[in-house]
């Protein structure tokens, strides 16, 4: 099988890592019906591919941070090389290249408390060629929380109750400690690590590290999320959208967007432009049907923006070099 196509079973496995990113193979194998072995192997080849990945991540108020979007302009040449710096960078994810390689976008995230060297706009890279940069806070995350309703559309309703963590509330309170550090780094590479990678990367026991997962994840500290192409899965379509709403309609337009298939992820921020959102769609002339009907048909908004993603250069967690 070509290691970049994706047929019916991994688009379930995709979507039961969504649903829980570290469901051991065996408990997934049961909901699909299908063999352990099976789902280890198609996982591995998928993932080998760079085509699937799991990653494991912090919230960012959960550890008193802040995520803003980023958008710099630029001269086409200069691209290529800012946008590999920043995705370098441990703080940055969702690196991408738009506009025909004349805008770059990303998010990236700051302590609340920062101090005057680590201010946000001093931490990018500086190049004669960047014509514009602007950061816009994230406010709110409203939409693509559970993630890209184009990859979480493979299993029915019972499959994913049969498959949700059943994580109740923690004993006790879970503050983020400094020593979780070395856990966020090594699950922001690979979410599904085992535990002895855990233990080694941590210097804890494996049950110190299973106890401590489960008291982050049930505190609502620590999520995981599978980065996916949606190529795969025939959507070609990619691009921001930057929509100047009336403040009045902030809400009803947010819960919209919620509602939208086509929105992978959208957020309301800081700036001229109260909502950024990822479209995804199968093709431009979907796009296009999409910006004209179903934003043109939301009340309170006043303009539309929309960049095209040319390339991703990063997703979320780590970037893993060759």
């Amino acid at each position: 099988m070509d290691p970049l196509t994706m047929d019916e079973l991994d688009r379930a496995l995709a979507h039961a890592l969504q649903v829980d990113g570290r469901a051991p193979f065996s408990r997934i194998a049961e909901v699909l019906g299908t063999s352990e072995r099976t789902l280890a192997r198609r996982y591995q080849r998928l993932r080998s591919a760079g085509a699937l990945r799991v990653v494991g991540l912090p919230h960012a108020a959960a550890i008193g941070a802040v995520d803003w979007m980023v958008r710099m302009r630029c001269t086409p040449d200069a691209a290529g090389p800012v946008a590999h710096a920043l995705a370098r960078r441990a703080d940055t994810s969702w690196v991408t290249i738009m506009s025909g390689g004349t805008e770059i976008n990303c998010i990236t995230r700051t302590r609340r408390a920062a101090r005057e060297s680590e201010l946000l706009l001093q931490k990018l890279p500086r190049a004669p060629r960047v014509t514009d940069v602007s950061a816009h806070c994230m406010l709110r995350v409203v939409a693509g929380v559970g993630g890209w309703p184009g990859r979480t559309a493979a299993l029915d309703a019972a499959q994913i109750a049969a498959l949700r963590p059943q994580d109740g509330p923690p004993a006790r309170p879970v503050t983020p400690r400094a020593a979780d550090e070395a856990l966020f780094a090594a699950l922001a590479r690979d979410g599904r690590a085992a535990l002895p990678a855990l233990a080694a990367a941590t210097g804890w026991s494996e049950t110190t590290v299973r106890r401590r997962l489960e008291e982050l994840r049930q505190g609502r500290i620590l999520y995981f999320d599978v980065n996916v192409d949606p190529v795969l899965f025939g959507y070609t379509a990619q691009a921001a959208l930057w929509l100047t709403v009336a403040p009045s309609a902030l809400t009803p337009v947010t819960e919209a967007l919620a509602r939208h298939p086509q929105i992978a992820c959208a957020a309301a921020v800081t700036g001229p432009a109260g909502v950024a959102a990822v479209v995804v769609c199968r093709d431009l002339d979907a796009l296009y049907e999409y910006l004209a009907e179903g934003v043109g048909g939301l009340d309170g908004v006043l303009s539309a923006e929309l960049a095209p993603m040319m390339r991703l250069v990063k997703g979320a967690g780590a970037l893993l070099l060759p």
